[in-house]
C-alpha cells in the first residue's frame, strides 16, 4: 500500500521521498514540469501523486502491456447443454423458477448490482445516464424505471409468503457510479426521495480510476501538476467492492446472490425472479442473460468456450474472423457462435470474492489506444480497463440463460438520429411490449398513428412482466401511448 510522504513541497526541490518512489517505478518525468510551477500547482502534484498506488499501478502496467498480443488458447462454441434456451423452456420450469426466485428474494438473499459510472455524453446529456428519460408517456427516468422494478418484486415476494405485508421484503440496491457521476447521482436520488425505497436499502460507491499511460508505460501529464486518469472500466466493479469493504457488508447482511445489469437498458428486468430460479436450480457460480444474435456480423460480444474444455468467456466481435462469425451449427440451424453478452449477470457472493482476489492478483487490463487530454494537447496514449465479463474466466461453472431481446433488452446508447440503440427505439421496444401485454390480458387499443409506431406503457408498479394485469385491463379500452396506473 501507499504511504503518505511527509515532506512539504520546497520552493526548488520536489519531496525527495516521492522522488525516489516515483524513480523505482520510472515514472519521475511526472516531476519534469516543476521548476515552473507556482507554490499551489507544486502542492497539487504531489497531492495527486501521492493519491496513487504506485506499486499496485506498476503492476497493472507491466502485467497488461506484456499480456497484450499474446496468443490465446483457440475459442469454441458454447456446449448446448450450458444454455437454457427459449424453446426448450417449459411452462413447468419457469413457475417452478419464478418461485424458487421469489422465496430467495422474500428470504433477503439476493442484491441488485448497478454499473452507472457512465454520462450520457452520447446522449447529449451530461447527466448521469440513468438519469435520461427515454420519452415514454411517463416521463420516467432509467433510474425509475429500475426503482419500480425492484418495488413490483418486493411486493411479489411478499405476496408469496405467508406474512405478505407491505414492506416485509427488502432488496439492496448497490449502485456504482464514478468519480463523474457520484455527486449527480446521489442528488438524483435524494430528490426523488429513492422513487419510493427506504433510503438505507441503496448503496453507493465509486469506480476507481487508473492513470493513462504512453506505450511504454509512463503518465502522461494532463496538466504539469496533475497525472491524466479514466475511470477503469464497468469491471472496476470488482476492486471497488472489495475495497469499500462491501463485499464484507453483504455478507452481513445474509446476501448470497447478485443480479448485475448495465444501466443504460429500458427493458432489464431487475431482480428477475425466473432468472434467480434458474440460478440457484443449475447450483452455478455465474450466470448470464443471453439474446440470439441478429446476424452473423453484428458487432457484439459472443460467449464462447476458451480452450478445450474450458472456462466460459466473452469475445468481443473483432475477435471472430467472418468465417467462424457465419458457421452454422448443422443440429440446431443456429449460429456456432450465437450467445451475444447483453450485461445481465448473476454471481453468487462467493464467487465475486475469489474474482476480485484473482482479477488483483492477475493485474490484466484490457488496453484501448486513445486521445488522451495531456500538456500536449491531445496525445495518443493508453487507457486501462477491465470489463464486467472479465469475471467469468474465474467461474468453475457458468449457465446461459436465452431471453428474447424484444423483451429485456432495449439498449439505450446513441443520440436521437443514429441509426440504432437510440431512445426512441428503445421507447418504442417498451411501449410494444406493454401494449402485448394489454392485450394479452384483454385490453384493447385505439391509435391515431399506426400501431408500429406506438404503444402503452404500463407501470412497473402494476406489473413487473406482465402479470396480474387482468384486473385492470380486461374489457377496457386505451388510446395510445398513454400510461396504464393502478
Amino acid at each position: 500500500m501507499r504511504e503518505p510522504i511527509t515532506d512539504t513541497p520546497s520552493s526548488s526541490q520536489p519531496p525527495q521521498a516521492l522522488l525516489e518512489r516515483l524513480k523505482d517505478y520510472g515514472q519521475e518525468d511526472a516531476f519534469a514540469l516543476w521548476d515552473e510551477l507556482s507554490s499551489d500547482e507544486r502542492l497539487l502534484l504531489v497531492r495527486d501523486i501521492e493519491s496513487l498506488d504506485l506499486s499496485r499501478i506498476d503492476r497493472i502496467i507491466r502485467c497488461s502491456l506484456r499480456s497484450h498480443g499474446l496468443p490465446t488458447a483457440a475459442i469454441e462454441p458454447v456446449p448446448e447443454s450450458s444454455v437454457s434456451t427459449v424453446e426448450e423452456r417449459t411452462l413447468e420450469d419457469k413457475e417452478r423458477w419464478w418461485k424458487m426466485g421469489l422465496k430467495a428474494i422474500s428470504s433477503g438473499k439476493l442484491a441488485v448490482l448497478l454499473l452507472s459510472g457512465g454520462q450520457g455524453t452520447r446522449l447529449g446529456s451530461s447527466d448521469p445516464k440513468g438519469c435520461f428519460n427515454i420519452g415514454l408517456p411517463s416521463g420516467k427516468s432509467l433510474f425509475q424505471l429500475q426503482a419500480e422494478r425492484i418495488l413490483c418484486v418486493q411486493r411479489l415476494a411478499a405476496q408469496a409468503t405467508n406474512d405478505g405485508s407491505a414492506g416485509s421484503v427488502q432488496i439492496h440496491w448497490y449502485i456504482m457510479t464514478s468519480p463523474f457521476t457520484d455527486d449527480a447521482t446521489h442528488k438524483y436520488f435524494e430528490s426523488h426521495k429513492y422513487f419510493g425505497l427506504d433510503a438505507d436499502q441503496v448503496t453507493f460507491f465509486q469506480q476507481g480510476t487508473i492513470p493513462c499511460v504512453s506505450k511504454d508505460g509512463r503518465f502522461i501529464m494532463e496538466t504539469p501538476y496533475r497525472v491524466a486518469k479514466a475511470p477503469d472500466g464497468n469491471g472496476g466493479v470488482y476492486s471497488a467492492l472489495k475495497s469499500s469493504k462491501l463485499l464484507e457488508d453483504m455478507s452481513m447482511k445474509g446476501i448470497k446472490y447478485l443480479d448485475c445489469y448495465g444501466v443504460d437498458n429500458a427493458l432489464v428486468r431487475v431482480a428477475d425472479p425466473t432468472f434467480l430460479g434458474y440460478f440457484i436450480d443449475k447450483g452455478v457460480a455465474s450466470a448470464a442473460k443471453v439474446v440470439r444474435k441478429a446476424y452473423p456480423q453484428e458487432k457484439v460480444g459472443v460467449f464462447v468456450r476458451r480452450g478445450k474444455g474450458g472456462p466460459l468467456t466473452v469475445v468481443e466481435y473483432s475477435e471472430l474472423d467472418q468465417s467462424m462469425a457465419s458457421l452454422i451449427n448443422q443440429e440446431t440451424g443456429r449460429l456456432r457462435y450465437c450467445w451475444s453478452n447483453v450485461c445481465l449477470h448473476m454471481f453468487t457472493l462467493d464467487f465475486l470474492n475469489q474474482v476480485a482476489n484473482g482479477l488483483e492478483k492477475d493485474s490484466i487490463y484490457h488496453i484501448a489506444e486513445k486521445k488522451i487530454p495531456s500538456i500536449h494537447g491531445h496525445t495518443m496514449g493508453i487507457k486501462l480497463e477491465q470489463f464486467i465479463f472479465d469475471a467469468f474466466p474465474y467461474a468453475p461453472s457458468t449457465a446461459l440463460f436465452e431471453v428474447l431481446r424484444e423483451e429485456e433488452f432495449a439498449p439505450v446508447k446513441n443520440a436521437n438520429g443514429s441509426n440504432f440503440d437510440t431512445p426512441d427505439s428503445a421507447r418504442l421496444l417498451v411501449l410494444r411490449l406493454h401494449a402485448r401485454w394489454v392485450v394479452a390480458a384483454g385490453g384493447f387499443l385505439t391509435h391515431s398513428v399506426p400501431l408500429y409506431a406506438t404503444g402503452v406503457e404500463v407501470s412497473p408498479l402494476c406489473s413487473y412482466a406482465g402479470e396480474n394485469l387482468e384486473a385492470i385491463c380486461r374489457g377496457r379500452t386505451f388510446h395510445a401511448p398513454c400510461e396504464i396506473t393502478f
